[in-house]
């Protein structure tokens, strides 16, 4: 399984990467696994406000549909378009095309809140 060392994780398996001031959100390799063959997703619309522990996107498989739970709270300033046309991107990519949205936080403290990739590993693992 492939943990980033330079991520934030949630324990709802989303992971977090922080861009200048923003942070952007996709779902770890160990939820795209989880899920299966990815079909379709669905992001927020930019200017949504969200608040963590919402859920605030949907990704649906050949298994089941899951709901993704925002790590922070914030607005959304850009979603993963792509994703309309190639959800597979989830699961091929899920650190890089496969990333969902980029929130501006409301609370930036929350990201102390986040694990590490070590401590996500344990998560995982354990």
């Amino acid at each position: 399984m492939n943990v980033p060392d330079d991520l934030l994780y949630s324990t709802d398996h989303e992971w977090i990467q922080r861009v200048d001031g923003s942070v952007r959100i996709g779902i770890t390799d160990y939820a795209q696994d989880a899920l299966g063959d990815v079909v379709f997703v669905q992001v927020p619309s930019v200017g949504t406000t969200i608040s963590a522990g919402d859920s605030f996107s949907e990704v649906e498989s050949t298994k089941s549909v899951s709901d993704i739970y925002a790590p922070v709270s914030g607005v959304v300033t850009a979603v993963n378009e792509a994703l309309a046309a190639d959800p597979a991107a989830v699961n091929s990519d899920p650190y890089g095309a496969g990333w969902l949205c980029v929130i501006e936080p409301s609370s930036p403290t929350e990201l102390d809140q986040l694990l590490d990739s070590v401590a996500y590993r344990a998560l995982t693992e354990g």
